[in-house]
C-alpha cells in the first residue's frame, strides 16, 4: 500500500514557483518601464529641440520679412535696432583641432598650443581678403562666437561652475555657456593671415562653431592696467605741469605755456639747493599722494564688501572679489587695481599632475606634423608635432576637463577626447590624470574633426 501523499507540500511548492515566475516576470517589467521611460525622455527631448529650432526659423523669418519691409524706412530699422533685434550673419566658421565639446579646454589660456582656422564665407563680402587688411599689424584678436551646441538653449539664473566643484554662482559671474544668449567671447592668437584665411592659436572653440565678429585686440584700450598708467600719466601731467587757470586757454596758448614745463623737471645748474629739491621732489610727493588716495578707496571698498559679507549667506569661494588688504601681492603705483572673484585664482578643485605611460609615448611619437609629407604615419591636421600635443595634452588634463558630476560621482575614471586627429584615453587618479593610450581617428570620423 503506496504512502499518502501530502496535497498541502505539493501546493506550497507550486505557490511557490509560481511567485518565483511572477517575481521575474516584475522585473521584466519594470526594466521595460525603464526602458520606455529613458526612450520617451529621449524623444520629448528631441521634440522640444526641434520645436525650438523651428520657433527660431519663424522668428528669424518673421525678422527677415519685418527687415525687409522697413528696409526703406530708416525709422523702422531704428526702432529694430533699438529693442535690440538683429539679424545676425556667420562671417565663418571655426576650424579646429577640437572636434566636440568632451575635452575642449574651457578657457583658451589653458591650452595655449591648440591650433584653428577661420575662413570668411565669400557670401558676406564680395573680397573676403580686403576685410582683413590691416590685421595682420596686431598679434591677437577677439573672437565673437555662438554656442551653438547648447542643445535645449536652457539657461539658469544660478549655476556650478568645474571650478567651483559643485557651488552655485550667478551665470553672470562665470563664462557659462549656457546664458539667455549664448554668445562666446574668446581671445586668440593670430599666427598668420592667408588671403581670405585667419590661422589662429590658443583658442577653445569646437571645429565648426559659427563666428559672428572679430576685432582686434588693443592693450592700450582692452587692458585696465594700461589705462591706469595712463591715466596716471595724464594726472601727473596736469597737476605737475599745467596751470589751473591755463584750462579755459586756447590750445595755441597752451601749447606755449607748455614749453616751460620741461625746464621745471630738471633744475639747472645755478638754481638754490631748495629749489631743486622742491621742484624734483614735486613729482615723488604727488605721486606718494595718489598711491595714498587710491589705497583708502581700496580699502574703504573691500572694508564695505567684507561687512557685508558677514551678514550673507554666500558660500565660500564665491565672493565677489580678492582683498587686496589681505594678499600677500598688493601692489601700488602704477599696478592695476581691477579685482577678480577669489575663486578663479584660487579655486577649490586644484591642478592635476598630468602622466604619460610609455606605450601613450610611443603611440604619441608615431604622428608627424600637419606640414609633412610622411604618408605611412598619422598625422596631424593643426598640430606642428608630437611635442605641441602634448603640451596641449597636458594644459588639457592638468585643469581637469571632467564635469562636477563625473568628478563627484561617477565611479568611472576612464576619460575620452580628441585632439586634432588623435583620440585620446586617459585615467583619472586622486590629484593625477595618465594618458594611457593615443590612437589615430578613425578614416569615418576624420571629416568631422575639420
Amino acid at each position: 500500500m503506496s504512502p499518502p501523499v501530502c496535497r498541502c507540500s505539493e501546493q506550497v511548492r507550486k505557490l511557490t514557483q509560481q511567485a518565483s515566475v511572477m517575481r521575474r516576470e516584475i522585473k521584466n517589467l519594470r526594466q521595460q518601464m525603464d526602458g520606455s521611460i529613458r526612450a520617451h525622455r529621449k524623444q520629448m527631448s528631441s521634440l522640444q529641440s526641434m520645436l525650438t529650432d523651428c520657433m527660431k526659423h519663424n522668428d528669424r523669418l518673421t525678422l527677415q520679412s519685418v527687415s525687409k519691409s522697413s528696409s526703406q524706412s530708416p525709422s523702422g530699422m531704428n526702432q529694430l535696432l533699438e529693442k535690440g533685434r538683429i539679424h545676425t550673419v556667420p562671417i565663418g566658421y571655426i576650424s579646429s583641432c577640437f572636434a566636440v565639446k568632451t575635452g575642449t579646454p574651457r578657457q583658451p589660456t589653458v591650452c595655449s598650443s591648440s591650433r584653428a582656422s577661420l575662413k570668411i564665407e565669400p557670401s558676406v563680402f564680395n573680397n573676403p581678403e580686403h576685410s582683413l587688411v590691416g590685421l595682420e599689424q596686431y598679434s591677437h584678436i577677439w573672437i565673437i562666437y555662438l554656442f551653438h551646441k547648447n542643445g535645449q538653449m536652457s539657461y539658469k539664473a544660478k549655476v556650478k561652475p568645474p571650478r567651483l566643484n559643485g557651488q552655485r554662482v550667478g551665470v553672470y559671474s562665470t563664462r557659462s555657456p549656457h546664458r539667455p544668449n549664448a554668445l562666446g567671447l574668446t581671445l586668440a592668437k593670430l599666427e598668420r593671415i592667408a588671403g581670405d584665411t585667419l590661422h589662429l592659436s590658443g583658442v577653445d572653440i569646437i571645429a565648426g562653431t559659427p563666428v559672428l565678429d572679430i576685432k582686434p585686440y588693443i592693450p592700450d584700450y582692452d587692458s585696465p592696467k594700461t589705462r591706469t598708467d595712463d591715466t596716471n600719466s595724464e594726472y601727473k601731467q596736469t597737476s605737475l605741469f599745467t596751470d589751473p587757470m591755463d584750462l579755459d586757454e586756447e590750445p595755441d596758448t597752451l601749447e606755449a605755456s607748455s614749453e616751460p614745463s620741461s625746464e621745471l623737471s630738471v633744475c639747472p645748474a645755478t638754481s638754490s639747493d631748495l629749489s631743486c629739491s622742491e621742484s624734483s621732489g614735486s613729482s615723488e610727493v604727488t605721486h606718494v599722494l595718489a598711491e595714498v588716495k587710491n589705497y583708502l578707496k581700496q580699502r574703504q571698498l573691500f572694508t564695505e564688501n567684507t561687512d557685508e559679507d558677514k551678514n550673507t549667506d554666500a558660500p565660500e569661494g564665491a565672493s565677489v572679489g580678492i582683498n587686496p588688504l589681505s594678499s600677500s601681492n598688493l601692489k601700488f603705483g602704477h599696478e592695476d587695481y581691477s579685482t577678480i572673484a577669489a575663486w578663479v585664482r584660487a579655486p577649490p578643485v586644484s591642478n592635476l599632475d598630468v602622466r604619460f605611460t610609455a606605450n601613450a609615448e610611443k603611440e604619441l611619437k608615431e604622428f608627424v606634423p600637419c606640414d609633412s609629407t610622411d604618408s605611412t604615419r598619422p598625422k596631424f591636421q593643426f598640430l606642428k608635432g608630437p611635442e605641441e600635443a602634448v603640451a596641449a595634452i597636458h594644459g588639457i588634463l592638468s585643469a581637469d576637463p571632467r564635469s562636477v558630476y563625473r568628478r563627484t560621482r561617477c565611479q568611472d575614471r576612464l576619460f575620452f577626447f580628441t585632439l586634432d586627429t588623435a583620440d585620446i584615453t586617459c585615467w583619472f587618479g586622486d590629484n593625477f590624470a595618465e594618458v594611457v593610450r593615443v590612437k589615430p581617428v578613425q578614416s569615418s570620423e576624420l571629416a568631422n574633426v575639420v
